[in-house]
């Protein structure tokens, strides 16, 4: 299945909880959430269609390592810093590979304006540019680009509701 990225957004008043116990925030199956499967099903029929709401939920499937890329600090990088932090991070692989533990954040209401502004100055020229000395194809940025501007959004709708977000890279 692959290795994805799942961001839930909480409200203000639940922040130390999601700091104390950040997968309380997260959902139980965010993979069903994020296409449209029954929750927790050994079979089940995908929609394709998220199930939560765009604001409450993003899915970056597995653009999150390219926007990683994108957003880390350095040469060739169009990042200023602080949107990394909405990215960053990596699952910690165990045997060979086939199990994992993920990498879960939280990030504060009040530090979402400043990742908000990095990460939306963030533009296609800049993304076209960096993918040149990323191992991307024509078809790959344009996948790139779409969940960057989901991400974008994401960050948009956070920071002009006042919320913060958990996120899971696993």
């Amino acid at each position: 299945m692959g290795i994805r990225y799942y961001a839930y957004a909480f409200d203000a008043d639940l922040a130390q909880q999601a700091v104390d116990d950040p997968h309380s925030i997260l959902s139980s199956d965010p993979l069903a959430d994020a296409w449209g499967l029954e929750p927790h099903a050994s079979v089940s029929v995908a929609t394709f269609e998220q199930v939560s709401p765009k604001r409450d939920m993003l899915y970056l499937d597995k653009a999150w390592s390219a926007l990683q890329s994108l957003t880390r600090s350095g040469p060739g990088s169009p990042a200023a810093g602080s949107c990394y932090r909405m990215f960053e991070g990596n699952v910690t692989m165990h045997v060979m590979g086939w199990d994992w533990d993920p990498w879960v954040r939280t990030i504060l209401p009040e530090e979402v304006p400043a990742i908000r502004d990095d990460l939306c100055a963030i533009d296609e020229d800049q993304a076209r540019t960096w993918a040149r000395t990323w191992r991307s194809r024509h078809d790959e940025l344009r996948y790139v680009l779409d969940y960057l501007t989901r991400a974008q959004e994401f960050v948009e709708a956070l920071a002009t509701d006042g919320r913060g977000m958990v996120y899971l890279i696993g």
